[in-house]
């Protein structure tokens, strides 16, 4: 192998290993991101549940569901998931569960602006990504799941 090709390939390791390292940080990033959105949207609920039960009533179709039980539901999900997604406690449950947060929110809203249509489709992407691949080396689950699944 010529001296120029192995340089490339020992730059491509290093570069590789090096955003692999990056892996964990940017995961919790991802999961404070989202999870710090959801959560800020439930603490707006519950300082105003009139005006919440009114949005429930007027603004946000959901669909199945009664208003009142709609809104406790809603605001239920962007208390309690954007804590466990943080954590990375059952990360990708939470994340599943904010998925589906996150598309009734969507849907049952008869017109969303593009650019909060482009916020929801962001989160829905890190969303499906931490699904998909975990909530990571920096998580609960990555300290406990090796201790729980021993047994």
């Amino acid at each position: 192998m010529n001296h120029t090709l192995a340089r490339a390939l020992s730059f491509l390791e290093a570069t590789k290993n090096y955003l692999e390292d990056l892996q964990a940080p940017a995961n919790l990033a991802a999961r404070i991101f989202v999870g710090t959105a959801f959560f800020r949207s439930g603490l707006t609920k519950i300082a105003d549940w009139d005006t919440t039960l009114a949005l429930f009533a007027d603004e946000y179709h959901v669909p199945l569901l009664p208003t009142h039980v709609a809104a406790v539901a809603g605001t239920f999900g962007e208390l309690f998931f954007p804590v466990l997604l943080i954590l990375g406690l059952f990360g990708r449950f939470s994340a599943l569960s904010l998925t589906v947060v996150n598309i009734v929110a969507v849907l049952s809203l008869s017109e969303i602006a593009p650019a909060a249509l482009q916020q929801h489709q962001f989160w829905g992407t890190l969303l499906v990504a931490i699904v998909l691949w975990g909530p990571g080396k920096w998580s609960v689950d990555a300290w406990w799941w090796p201790k729980v699944s021993r047994r």
